[in-house]
Order: structure tokens, then C-alpha cells, then sequence
């Protein structure tokens, strides 16, 4: 069966559109609710990023859980990975995250954490959509849940991040700007950094509901650049929403991508002897990385787009390290799922035990010209895989002629179709992307 809410990471949409409405998310938490439940009473943990609409979602979750009999511990404002990392500790038996990552304050979502800390299995989506399609039945009073909010929580985490570097690891005298985005990281990335003994200058800290993502975080990272030149900092670190992602900033304000990050800590852990096999990449990684890895003769193998096709083949291979080119970096021997913190501590290892720079770091990998256009489509899966747009796929690849490669993909987050193009000359990659956009326009 084909999933009818579910996409790749959880439930994302408008808010105020079906299915973020409050209606679908009370019956939504009935339902998960109902389905945990099945296996004993059930204890569900809830976290959010800072979007004004996630006091309303989070309180129709809430009564829809507790009214199937779930207990709920609220956590309030926390990264996604908090939430994951907490889920475990607790011994909850799910984590609810209401988030829509890096995508504007007018859009949110509904992801889920099983009790190891990971996403959901399509089996148990499967039979929570089920679930879904029955009338709503509250359980008797005497069997209602219970409501109560988590103390300490972003205590619990902080600790645990500044556990995932060597004891004795420090950051005195490294000055660090900090860009939380407006978002779930506000309030724990800088104590982070602070208490490992950094200099931070913060940004994005003073989120209002509506400015999450908005000219701060990984996605727009211009002001975190200006800041890093202007106060001489060592490095800037930029997160997005949920702190799943992280971009950072070389001393000269040049930014590394995640493809930069994950090259920057599989050397590391190379000659460390912590590399766990190789390192899984996506579709749209940079030729580059694969180059660059190859030539350190580490193994590298890309997934579909998604931390949750970069989970499973980590799974598969038996590996450790992966991640995407947008700063979605995994590493599963730390964390059960992206952790923008924990991977910036992880570049952060090798600059304070070698002394280089990011940009020293950084230097042994040569990034192809690679473009990328989002193109706004009513049906991105549609237009994706209609005959115009192939035909022309197949002109432009055989001009490249095995010099580059494209891709074209429907976004699995937001009305966007992706074309990617990658390629040893820039302008021609750039006029291909453009005539590719073109022609995806015209199928809307």
C-alpha cells in the first residue's frame, strides 16, 4: 500500500491546509495514539521549533493522544535531534516533532521518532493512516492519559552534545558565530559552544513565531558571513529550523556546504581510525566529495535524497557516516538521526587538534560547477517524469557527453520541482540548468 499523508520525512504542509489543520492533527494523535497503545499504555514525547502555529498543533496532539489513553511528557521548543535522543532516554515508546525544518513560518509538520530514535517504520505508518480512516472514540475517563511536562530538557541535551567529543576536548580562545536561525536551536546551540569554552556571537536567537528561517540559518546564510568577517571569528556555524542541518563559515566568510563537512570529518576519522567503512552520500552530492573520498580510498555510495534512504543504507553497508549536501549530516554512531550540533563538533575536532582553519580543512576537495533551480509546479511527481521534460533530460546529457550529469526530482518537502546539473564548465552547466527550468515551467 502506498502511504496517504506520510511522505519522506513525516506530514509537512500550509498550515490551515488539510492536512495541517487542527481537525486532522486531534484525529492524528488519536490515531497514533490508539496504535501505540495496542502495545500497553503508552508514553509519548512531543517537541517543537518555534513556528507560531505549533502551540495550536501541539495542543490538539495532545488531547487527540490523550484522549486514546497515551500519556504525553511536552517539551516545548528543541531540535529535531533532541527530540530523537530524549524519545530513548525517557524510555518513551514515540517522539512527536512538529516542524517544518528549513521551510518558511507559514508551513509546518508532523514527524515521528519510534522508541530507539528513529523514523518510523512504513509498516507502522501504514497502520497509522489505518487508523486514521475509523471514527474517533475517546477511552473511558479512568483511562485517559496523562499530560506533564519534561523538566531539564534542553539540560539533557546539552549535556549529551558536549558528550560526543573527546573528554578533555576544548574550545578556549576559539571564537565561533553562532546562527541559530530564529529557530528550535535558540536557546542550547550557543550554551553549547559557551560551555565548551568558545567566544559566541549569536544570531537568530530571538525567534517571534514568524522569523524562523527568514534572512538567518544554514538556508541564508549572507548575515552569518558578514559576522564572521566582522568580528574576526574563527568560524561561523549556521543552523536551519529544526537543527538538523548545519552549513559553516571559514575565517575569509567562505561557506562550506555539507558535502565540505562530511569530507572534512571522514578524513578525520580516517586518520583516527573511527571511519566505519565508508560514507553514504546522496543523488544530488557533489561529484567532488566521491572524488576526493576515492582518492583516500574511502568507499562512497549514494542514496536517495532524504536522511531516511541515507539511514538505510548506512544500515545496509554497516556504516556510520553520511549525509547530504544541504547540511544533513548523520553520524549514527553518536546520534540515531542528523544532528546539526553534534556534526559541527565533529569539524570543530579536527580544527582544534590540528590547528588549520576550516578552510585548510576544506582545501583537499574540488567541487564541481554544480547548479541547482527550484521551479515552482502544481504537480512536481507529474511534471518530473513527463515526456517534454525526458526528451529534453536526454538532449542536454548527450551534450555533456560523460562530461557532467543532471537530475531532476520532485521535492518531497514543498511544491518544488529540482533540476540539478553538474559539470566540468560552469557556464555550459549553468545555460543547461537554465534551459531544463524552462522547459519544466512550460508542463505547469
Amino acid at each position: 500500500m502506498s502511504r496517504k499523508y506520510f511522505g519522506t520525512d513525516g506530514i509537512r504542509g500550509r498550515v490551515g491546509q488539510y492536512p495541517i489543520t487542527p481537525e486532522f492533527c486531534l484525529r492524528l494523535g488519536w490515531a497514533v495514539g490508539t496504535v501505540f497503545a495496542q502495545r500497553g499504555r503508552a508514553h509519548i514525547v512531543i517537541g517543537k521549533d518555534t513556528r507560531i502555529s505549533g502551540y495550536m498543533l501541539e495542543s490538539v496532539l495532545e488531547s487527540g493522544l490523550v484522549s486514546a489513553g497515551a500519556d504525553v511528557s511536552l517539551i516545548g521548543p528543541m531540535p529535531t535531534p533532541a527530540i530523537a535522543y530524549l524519545t530513548r532516554t525517557v524510555r518513551a515508546d514515540a517522539g512527536i516533532v512538529i516542524s517544518a525544518s528549513h521551510n518558511p513560518y507559514y508551513d509546518n509538520g508532523i514527524k515521528f521518532f519510534d522508541r530507539s530514535g528513529t523514523k518510523l517504520d512504513d509498516d507502522l505508518e501504514l497502520e497509522i493512516e489505518q487508523k486514521l480512516e475509523e471514527k474517533m472514540i475517546s477511552v473511558d475517563s479512568d483511562r485517559l492519559g496523562r499530560a506533564s511536562r519534561l523538566e531539564d530538557a534542553s539540560g539533557r541535551y546539552i549535556e549529551f552534545c558536549k558528550a560526543s567529543v573527546p573528554r578533555g576536548f576544548s574550545l578556549r580562545g576559539v571564537r565561533i558565530v553562532v546562527d541559530c536561525g530564529h529557530g528550535a536551536t535558540y536557546h542550547v546551540a550557543p550554551r553549547v559552544f559557551e560551555e565548551l569554552g568558545a567566544d559566541v556571537f549569536a544570531l537568530g536567537t530571538e525567534p517571534n513565531g514568524k522569523n524562523i528561517n527568514d534572512g538567518y540559518g544554514s538556508t541564508e546564510p549572507e548575515n552569518l558571513q558578514a559576522k564572521v568577517l566582522e568580528v574576526r571569528a574563527d568560524v561561523g556555524i549556521g543552523f536551519d529550523g529544526d537543527g538538523d542541518r548545519v552549513v559553516m563559515v571559514d575565517d575569509r566568510g567562505q561557506l562550506a556546504d555539507g558535502d565540505a563537512l562530511l569530507y572534512v570529518i571522514a578524513k578525520h576519522r580516517q586518520q583516527n581510525n573511527q571511519l566505519d567503512g565508508g560514507v553514504v552520500g546522496t543523488v544530488m552530492t557533489n561529484l567532488g566529495l566521491e572524488q576526493a573520498l576515492a582518492s583516500m580510498s574511502i568507499p562512497f555510495e549514494r542514496a536517495q535524497v532524504g536522511d531516511r534512504y541515507v539511514t538505510e543504507l548506512l544500515n545496509e553497508k554497516g556504516w556510520s557516516l553520511g549525509g547530504e549536501s544541504s547540511g544533513h549530516i548523520l553520524c549514527t554512531d553518536l546520534n540515531t538521526t542528523g544532528d546539526a550540533i553534534i556534526a559541527a563538533l565533529q569539524v570543530l575536532c579536527p580544527m582544534v587538534e590540528s590547528g588549520a582553519s576550516l578552510a585548510d580543512l576544506v582545501s583537499g576537495m574540488s567541487k564541481l560547477p554544480q547548479v541547482m533551480i527550484n521551479v515552482t509546479v502544481d504537480d512536481p511527481k507529474r511534471v518530473a517524469v513527463c515526456d517534454e521534460l525526458k526528451k529534453a533530460i536526454e538532449r542536454e546529457e548527450s551534450q555533456l557527453g560523460g562530461r557532467g550529469r543532471t537530475l531532476v526530482r520532485a521535492s518531497g518537502t514543498e511544491p518544488l520541482l529540482r533540476v540539478m546539473v553538474e559539470g566540468e564548465d560552469g557556464d555550459e552547466v549553468q545555460e543547461i540548468a537554465n534551459r531544463l527550468a524552462i522547459v519544466a515551467e512550460g508542463q505547469n
